[in-house]
């Protein structure tokens, strides 16, 4: 069977997607995540983005694989800035710090993607292929692993740290804060979305960073 993950990271890297392509990846971010994969057809797609059917299957060759390139365009990157923070002359706890950042800024900037995800992935239909997207979590998860690795060696971080669930925990605590947005505008005063998304960026941020540190170090 030929290597799936191989074949779409040569055919769609970010830097690879010309000007076009860009723009019907984001006019199909956009009707996905308003209509869900099922509830948007390639001529909506074509209408919108005010082409012709025939480019897009030029370009992705159907609307799945239009799916699996959209998430490769929005999430390619993220390892280059990882290692780039990871070679940082940073301590452990700065470049955690900065990963927790890295993390809520993209997911939030991207949150119309990760509805779609994790829709299709919940529906039990399985229509899109993951291993891409598995494959580039499994690096990222690597280069998060190494920069724990560096925080134990130097007595930082406890030595008993489940890593796998660090990323679960940041982007949990970001989606429940996003899917009860109604709830937690109420509660807590927040009149407009912009004062929801600077509570995001600044509170939540900091309230993450802290429970994070709380798991990685051995102060109680």
């Amino acid at each position: 069977m030929f290597n799936f993950v191989l074949e779409f990271k040569i055919k769609f890297k970010m830097t690879d997607f010309n000007e076009k392509q860009i723009e019907i990846l984001q006019v199909a971010e956009k009707l996905f995540a308003e209509h869900g994969f099922d509830g948007t057809s390639v001529r909506d797609i074509a209408r919108v983005a005010n082409i012709n059917i025939a480019m897009i299957s030029y370009y992705f060759g159907s609307k799945e694989k239009l799916l699996d390139a959209l998430i490769v365009y929005r999430i390619s990157d993220m390892r280059l800035q990882m290692e780039n923070l990871y070679q940082q002359d940073l301590t452990p706890l700065e470049k955690i710090d900065r990963l927790i950042e890295l993390y809520i800024k993209r997911i939030n900037k991207n949150k119309g993607m990760y509805q779609i995800i994790h829709f299709e992935m919940s529906s039990g239909k399985r229509i899109m292929n993951c291993d891409a997207f598995n494959e580039m979590k499994k690096d990222n998860l690597n280069i998060l692993k190494n920069m724990i690795a560096e925080g134990q060696e130097k007595g930082i971080f406890r030595t008993d740290i489940n890593v796998v669930l660090i990323p679960t925990t940041i982007m949990g605590t970001y989606f429940h804060f996003q899917m009860n947005k109604p709830f937690f505008k109420s509660i807590m005063d927040l009149n407009t979305d912009e004062e929801f998304e600077t509570y995001i960026n600044s509170e939540l941020t900091r309230h993450i960073k802290q429970t994070i540190k709380a798991l990685l170090t051995y102060e109680i």
